[in-house]
């Protein structure tokens, strides 16, 4: 694999990751009853409606046939990518519930 294939896989993995974050963003979101775009557009209000999390929402199943996602799983995933402002109002919700 020469320089250039190798920054491609690389680059094709990260996105993968990426959108595997944002899935489990969008269901922890749907199995606590909150809009995943509202809070995205809360963490991140000059951004125009993201392209992945719309088609990570499209991907999320009703939260009775979903797995559970643990808060600080999500909290984890969303570090991983440098997230620090979706954390940031994932955690005010989190304190919401547990108030």
């Amino acid at each position: 694999m020469n320089q250039k294939e190798m920054e491609q896989q690389i680059i094709a993995n990260y996105q993968r990751d990426e959108e595997m974050m944002i899935l489990v963003f969008a269901q922890w979101c749907v199995n606590h009853d909150l809009d995943p775009i509202e809070l995205y557009t809360r963490a991140y209000p000059s951004q125009d409606k993201n392209p992945a999390l719309l088609h990570a929402v499209d991907l999320t199943v009703p939260k009775e046939e979903a797995g559970e996602v643990a808060d600080q799983t999500l909290l984890g995933v969303l570090s991983l990518f440098g997230n620090d402002d979706l954390a940031f109002v994932v955690t005010e919700e989190i304190q919401k519930r547990k108030n």
